[in-house]
């Protein structure tokens, strides 16, 4: 699952839960997925902060990078 699919559905899931009227074994299967969705965001952004560590270190390393 992509980053932009998970968030999207995670928005979905917060908006359900603000919303009422679930049951609660609703509100709790809802709840977890929203954890789950949010470990996937988190491992996605998680992988481009090193991703960006590593560019930004590589260009540190070269006396021709423009910054």
């Amino acid at each position: 699952m992509g980053y932009e699919e998970a968030r999207e559905e995670l928005d979905s899931v917060v908006r359900r839960l603000e919303s009422g009227g679930l049951t609660l074994k609703e509100s709790l299967a809802l709840w977890e997925r929203g954890e789950e969705l949010a470990r996937v965001c988190e491992q996605w952004l998680e992988g481009a902060r090193a991703r960006l560590a590593a560019a930004v270190e590589d260009a540190g390393n070269d006396p021709d990078a423009p910054f």
